[in-house]
C-alpha cells in the first residue's frame, strides 16, 4: 500500500461528509420559507430536524455492522440515493407527515455515510487515528459553509422547493459516485507501527463484547455529558446576547467588524471545524485521556467564563469561540479512543454504538428550557453545562485511563502473542 492510497480514501470520505453536511447545518435556511407557505409553525417544522438527528444517530451502529462485514461501497451508494430521495420529497411535501417521513429517510441515508467514512478513516490510519477522524468529522462540521450561500440564493430567486430538489439530487449523485471508489483496507494491508504514543489493543472486539465492557459505558456517559452541555450552552448564545443587549453591538477583531452575535456564531463554527483535526492530532501525540482532560476542562471554564463576561461584546465573541472549539473535538477523540481500545475490524459498528450518545444528548437538550423556566434565568443552564464538562474531564484521567490500561494489560497477559 502506498501513502497515496490511504490519503485518497481519507479525502474521498471527507468529500462525502461535506456533501451531507447540509442535511443538518443547512436545514435552518428552509424553516421560514416552509412556514410562510404552509403556516405549520416553526416548532412543528423543527420536529422534522429532531427526527432526522435521532434517526441518523441511531442507525449508525446497525449500518456499521453491515459496513464492517461487506465494506463501505454498497451501503454508501444506497445511502446517497436515500438522501437525494429525502430532499426531493421535501420539495413537494404539502403536509407535516410527508416532511417527517422525509426526515426519517434522510437520517437513514446520512447515518451510514457518517459511520462508513469515520470507520474507514480509523481503519486506514492506525498511526494517526485522531487526526484522520478529526479531518473526517471536520468535513461534516464545516462542509455546509461551501453551499450555504448558494442554497440561500436559490431559495431567494427560485423558492425553497427548487433548492431542495436540485441540491438534493446533486448531493445524492456526488455521494453515489464517490461511493464507487471507497474501500476498506485489506487484511494486513495497513500495519500498526510498533512504537506509538497511544497504546492500541492487539485483538478486535465484536460489538457484543464491547457492550459488556465498563470502559465503553464510561465513554458513553462522558460523550453524553460533553455533547449535552455543548448543545445546551450554544443554544443559549442568542438569548444571552439579547439579555445583555450586546447582540447587535459591532465588534472588531483581526480587521473584521460584525454584530457581536453574528460574529460569535460565525467565529464559533469556524473554530468548531478546526478543533476536530487539531485536537485529534494532539491526542495522537500526548494520548487520548490527557487531551480529553485539557479539552473538556477548557470547555467547562469557557462556558462559565462566558456567563461571567457576557456583558463585554468582544469577550462574548472570543469566549463563544472557545466554547465551540473545545466542544467540537468529541467527534475526533471518542472514535479514536473507541478504536484504540476495541480494535479496527469492527471499528464502524463499535463507534456507531458510541455515536448514539449524540442522539441521547439531542433528546436531553430540551431540559435546558425546563431548567430555565424553573429558575427564571439561563444562569443555571450554563453552570450545569460547565459542571458536566469538568466532571467529564476528571473522569478521563481518574477513571477512563486506568480502566483502559487495566483492560489492555489483562489482554496482554491472556494472549501475549496475539496480533491482528
Amino acid at each position: 500500500m502506498s501513502e497515496w492510497t490511504r490519503w485518497r480514501q481519507l479525502v474521498l470520505g471527507i468529500i462525502c461528509m461535506v456533501t451531507i453536511a447540509n442535511l443538518q447545518y443547512g436545514w435552518t435556511l428552509f424553516i421560514n420559507p416552509i412556514d410562510q407557505k404552509y403556516h405549520w409553525g416553526r416548532a412543528a417544522i423543527q420536529v422534522a430536524f429532531t427526527i432526522y438527528i435521532v434517526t441518523e444517530s441511531w442507525v449508525v451502529p446497525f449500518a456499521g455492522y453491515l459496513i464492517d462485514r461487506f465494506g463501505p461501497r454498497v451501503m454508501v451508494c444506497g445511502s446517497g440515493a436515500l438522501i437525494a430521495t429525502a430532499w426531493v420529497i421535501n420539495s413537494v411535501a404539502d403536509s407535516l407527515t410527508l416532511l417527517y417521513i422525509a426526515a426519517v429517510i434522510a437520517g437513514l441515508g446520512a447515518g451510514p455515510i457518517f459511520g462508513a467514512t469515520v470507520g474507514n478513516a480509523l481503519k486506514w490510519f492506525p498511526d494517526r487515528r485522531g487526526l484522520a477522524a478529526g479531518l473526517t468529522a471536520a468535513g461534516f462540521g464545516a462542509g455546509s459553509a461551501l453551499t450555504v450561500v448558494p442554497i440561500a440564493n436559490v431559495i431567494q430567486s427560485s423558492g425553497y422547493e427548487a433548492a431542495f430538489l436540485w441540491f438534493g439530487l446533486g448531493q445524492g449523485v456526488v455521494v453515489m459516485v464517490i461511493a464507487l471508489l471507497l474501500r476498506a483496507p485489506r487484511q494486513a494491508e495497513v500495519a500498526i507501527p510498533v512504537l506509538l504514543p497511544v497504546q492500541q489493543a492487539k485483538r478486535d472486539y465484536a460489538p457484543s463484547d464491547v457492550l459488556s465492557s465498563p470502559a465503553f459505558w464510561l465513554m458513553y456517559a462522558m460523550f453524553v455529558m460533553v455533547g449535552t452541555s455543548g448543545l445546551m450552552a450554544t443554544a443559549q448564545l442568542a438569548p444571552v446576547a439579547r439579555d445583555f443587549a450586546i447582540d447587535n453591538v459591532p465588534v472588531s477583531i483581526i480587521g473584521l467588524t460584525m454584530p457581536a452575535l453574528s460574529f460569535a456564531l460565525s467565529f464559533g463554527l469556524v473554530l468548531n471545524g478546526l478543533s476536530r483535526p487539531f485536537v485529534g492530532w494532539v491526542s495522537d501525540q500526548i494520548g487520548r485521556e490527557h487531551t480529553m482532560f485539557i479539552a473538556f476542562f477548557l470547555e467547562g471554564i469557557g462556558i462559565y467564563a462566558l456567563l461571567l463576561f457576557a456583558n463585554s461584546p468582544a469577550l462574548f465573541v472570543l469566549l463563544s469561540g472557545l466554547v465551540y472549539f473545545a466542544w467540537g473535538e468529541i467527534f475526533a477523540l471518542f472514535p479514536a479512543t473507541c478504536t484504540d481500545i476495541y480494535g479496527r475490524k469492527f471499528a464502524t459498528a463499535n463507534y456507531g454504538m458510541l455515536y448514539t450518545a449524540k442522539g441521547v444528548a439531542a433528546l436531553l437538550v430540551p431540559f435546558a428550557n425546563v431548567l430555565t423556566m424553573a429558575t427564571g434565568s439561563w444562569t443555571a443552564v450554563f453552570v450545569a453545562a460547565s459542571v458536566l464538562n469538568i466532571v467529564a474531564a476528571i473522569l478521563a484521567l481518574v477513571a477512563l485511563k486506568p480502566m483502559r490500561i487495566r483492560a489492555m494489560t489483562n489482554e496482554s497477559l491472556a494472549s501475549p502473542n496475539s496480533n491482528r
